[in-house]
């Protein structure tokens, strides 16, 4: 999932700490790099993208990677959106501020979904930086309702939502939101 980095419009709890142009700038050539690095045959790489009509005709990213549109709403309805949206399978939906995401995570992550039918990568913070669902049966209806998002309870949030889903948890990553956030990347 990446919106279009614009000043003010990505990154903004960064921005406040590096300036709202370092944010958006650190945004887009952070996305560049996990691009580059998560490309595999064993998966198809989406742009799930945000704003919709702006964000499929940009020249900001790769032409050779299909886009869909995000849609409107919370993160949560967004996701949902993003996984109701694609054809039968398995789905691993990251953000794009992850810098220590290699592809042996990604396939990790689509691994567990063989036994299970949800997997989470965990973030210290207490949100995730993928989730990911096999969709052999549909997802909640409650799915991603009442998460509350940029706080620590959102990943148990989301949990309480998939209660009777098997679930994995995969590798623990930091996602970046701060500029101290940045102190700890590798």
């Amino acid at each position: 999932m990446v919106k279009e980095p614009r000043p003010g419009c990505v990154k903004t709890r960064l921005g406040r700490d590096i300036g709202m142009t370092a944010a958006a700038w650190w945004f887009r050539h952070q996305t560049r790099r996990l691009l580059r690095r998560l490309q595999d045959p064993r998966w198809e790489l989406i742009l799930s993208v945000a704003p919709d009509r702006e964000g499929l005709k940009s020249r900001v990213w790769p032409t050779n990677l299909p886009r869909i549109p995000q849609g409107s709403g919370d993160l949560g309805q967004r996701m949902k959106q993003v996984f109701d949206s694609l054809p039968p399978g398995p789905v691993c939906i990251i953000g794009a501020d992850i810098p220590d995401i290699s592809r042996r995570h990604v396939w990790k992550a689509f691994a567990s979904l063989g036994p299970h039918e949800a997997t989470f990568g965990p973030a210290p913070d207490g949100g995730y930086w993928l989730m990911g669902l096999k969709r052999s049966r549909p997802s909640p209806t409650g799915l991603f309702e009442q998460v509350r998002w940029s706080t620590p309870h959102a990943l148990q949030d989301t949990l309480i939502s998939l209660a009777d889903f098997t679930v994995a948890r995969v590798d623990m990553l930091r996602d970046i939101d701060r500029a101290s956030d940045l102190d700890t990347v590798s």
